[in-house]
């Protein structure tokens, strides 16, 4: 007890340095376990023994669970348990599969909610048997009384480790009602049964009005739905009484709701707050089926039609470097839809200049899995909401709210599905700008003997339509890389530094809990901003959150030109610091081989890898005498530097630690969410 004692204070003054455990936190955390694990099997298993040295063993496996792409050795000599835990690494590593993860955490620890509110409402149940009911009893002592439940609520909230100390609105949905069937997520009829009227319909057809401006973004993902009526009216549609209507009131006083920007809703009673609750898990329970769904059937069907097509018709391809075809096909497929770069082939993909099916397949997978995801992703639910429209039922007519809740009110539910306008924006930046590699690739290699001596003109349309495709994130190369102008190298460095941008600032853009509003890139403001002071930095406490929140309430939004501007300058605060000090200290270990052979060796190949590992896309400018990526010729120090830079570009994307998508029910800190806006009875 003694040492116990002793070391208390060195230990909380040690946890005063530690990182708040956060969303971010445990990405970090899962991905160091993981690839620490994984480099100790993966060079344990080497044949023959030590063949692959240790800090060739980390990259590798930094690089595939990063999905940074860049090898260090020749894929083709590791044998074959290696190269699937490559694979494997590959597939946990990769953002979509992160995602569904915390979808299936939060719908747990909706459920885990459920039952708390289910004991809490039965042991209500046992006190209103056992003492008589009086309807005229008076405010006072009505007040009193919902103060006593709200604390017997709090008190089992402590005792359940998914909720903060805070009272939690008692809901009428029971854990059993919550429930989704098998074939939707839907509330069962018996149970909407029992409930009566306050179970209608929660979320209705929008209200026509004046829609926002293209660009302005003003008001995303808020729509004048049934959510915002009076719950009085909506009661009295469905054909009660004026009598019941008064004895409700009396017993609960509700207010309008009126809705904020993105998805939030200030003034909710407890009623609205619990049927709110209750889409939210709804939609929650349909994304936990389908996203897994979406990121199992695109890579198993893109892996089949890559596997046949190269047994089919490439199979001499593989077997030259003694491999599968099978497998080379289902590799390149998993590693295509995962934006990896990875390939069994020490040739990457210039062995398939001519494969249009091989390619345009695979430019499909690479859109699919990373940057035309969120697109992809909601016109999935779009086509299914126009289908489920069409059908009659109580049960389809439930499927269909919850997929119109889903399209309403994206972010409150998942980082990478976006409002309508949001999403828009979105495949105009990636139409844009793969379109600028596509034409920078066919305009700027014009005279190029290297490209057009080798390739006829309808070849290098579909390879630099691929290469338009790959260099952004896919990190495949179906030329050699330095064949091309350096023009266009530079221009894939621009690329491969704004690879996550569109997408990044699309889905802190259209957070719930708005950055803009809390101040959570205070400190790269400009030095004499009027707010400055007034803003918490980005690591600030809840407490300091809220604080600066009730500040900030009062003043006008910042336009949404301004809000890009501001992320734009953060983000770059926060890449450019690394790559200029990886690039430093490379440099100064691989020093001697620029004197050597400052050709291959230049400062130009080192930013371009730098910045290539940054991005996790793995182009390369690769070395004159062997397949490997050019990191593979660099001294142990500048591997394991390029390691940590990889793991930092990885997290790069990530939404910030208070988005909702990734909080549990009864994390958010108080005061950043609209639906808990209202009083408690004290």
């Amino acid at each position: 007890m003694v040492v116990l004692g002793m070391l208390k204070r060195p230990l909380r003054y040690a946890r005063s340095w530690l990182p708040p455990l956060n969303f971010i936190t445990i990405h970090y955390l899962y991905f160091l376990a993981t690839c620490t694990l994984a480099t100790l099997i993966f060079w344990g298993s080497s044949t023959p023994a030590r063949s692959v040295s240790f800090v060739d063993s980390i990259f590798l496996v930094t690089s595939a669970m990063t999905l940074a792409g860049l090898n260090t050795v020749n894929l083709s000599t590791l044998n074959t348990f290696q190269q699937f835990m490559l694979f494997f690494l590959i597939i946990i590593g990769s953002a979509i599969f992160v995602s569904a993860f915390i979808v299936h955490i939060r719908r747990s620890a909706f459920e885990k909610k459920f039952k708390v509110v289910t004991r809490a409402r039965r042991d209500r149940t046992r006190e209103g048997r056992s003492k008589p009911q009086n309807h005229s009893i008076g405010l006072e002592q009505q007040t009193q009384v919902t103060g006593q439940r709200n604390e017997m609520t709090s008190e089992r909230c402590r005792d359940s480790d998914a909720f903060d100390e805070k009272p939690m609105p008692v809901t009428h949905l029971t854990f059993e009602e919550a429930r989704h069937d098998r074939d939707g997520c839907r509330i069962t009829s018996h149970s909407r049964a029992r409930s009566g009227s306050s179970r209608r319909s929660f979320v209705t057809t929008p209200q026509h009005g004046r829609r926002p401006s293209f660009m302005s973004f003003e008001g995303v993902g808020v729509q004048a739905s049934g959510l915002m009526r009076s719950p009085t009216i909506a009661r009295l549609e469905a054909g009660e009484t004026t009598q019941n209507l008064v004895m409700a009131d009396s017993k609960d006083e509700e207010t309008p709701a009126a809705p904020k920007r993105n998805s939030q809703f200030a003034g909710l009673s407890a009623i609205e707050r619990e049927r709110l609750g209750g889409h939210e898990y709804r939609a929650i329970c349909l994304l936990s089926w389908l996203v897994p769904a979406y990121f199992i059937l695109w890579q198993l069907l893109g892996a089949l039609g890559c596997a046949a097509w190269v047994a089919i018709n490439r199979p001499e391809t593989a077997r030259s470097n003694g491999l599968n075809p099978w497998w080379v096909g289902a590799f390149n497929a998993i590693s295509a839809f995962n934006n990896s770069g990875m390939s069994l082939l020490d040739a990457n993909m210039t062995a398939f200049q001519t494969g249009y099916y091989l390619l345009i397949t695979m430019s499909l997978l690479i859109l699919a899995g990373n940057t035309c995801y969120p697109v992809f992703l909601r016109l999935i639910v779009w086509t299914m909401l126009q289908i489920v429209s069409h059908l009659k039922g109580d049960a389809w007519h439930e499927r269909a709210e919850t997929l119109q809740f889903l399209l309403d009110h994206p972010r409150r539910c998942y980082t990478n599905l976006f409002p309508s306008q949001h999403t828009w924006w979105l495949l105009l930046s990636v139409v844009t700008l793969n379109g600028i590699d596509w034409a920078g690739f066919e305009i700027l290699n014009i005279g190029n003997s290297k490209i057009t001596d080798t390739l006829p003109v309808n070849v290098r349309v579909i390879d630099g339509l691929f290469q338009a495709f790959a260099v952004r994130s896919g990190g495949f190369y179906v030329v050699i890389i330095p064949t091309v102008r350096i023009s266009l190298q530079v221009l894939y460095v621009i690329m491969m530094y704004i690879s996550v941008y569109p997408v990044v600032i699309t889905m802190r853009n259209s957070n719930v809990y708005e950055e803009r509003s809390l101040g959570i890139y205070a400190e790269n403001d400009p030095e004499g901003s009027p707010q400055e002071h007034e803003k918490p930095q980005s690591t600030a406490s809840p407490g300091l959150l809220r604080r600066a929140t009730s500040r900030l309430t009062s003043k006008p939004q910042q336009s949404n030109a301004l809000f890009i501007r501001h992320q734009l300058r953060a983000q770059l605060a926060h890449d450019l610091w690394v790559i200029a000090v990886a690039l430093f200290l490379i440099m100064i270990i691989e020093g001697h081989k620029f004197a050597e052979n400052p050709a291959v060796y230049s400062v130009f190949n080192f930013l371009f890898e730098i910045v290539s590992g940054y991005g996790c896309v793995g182009i390369s400018t690769g070395v004159p005498w062997d397949a490997y990526s050019f990191c593979g010729s660099w001294q142990t120090g500048s591997k394991l530097i390029l390691c940590v830079v990889m793991l930092r570009g990885r997290h790069r994307g990530l939404p910030v630690a208070i988005d909702r998508a990734v909080l549990l029910p009864g994390e958010e800190p108080e005061g950043l969410h609209g639906e808990e806006d209202i009083k408690q009875p004290e």
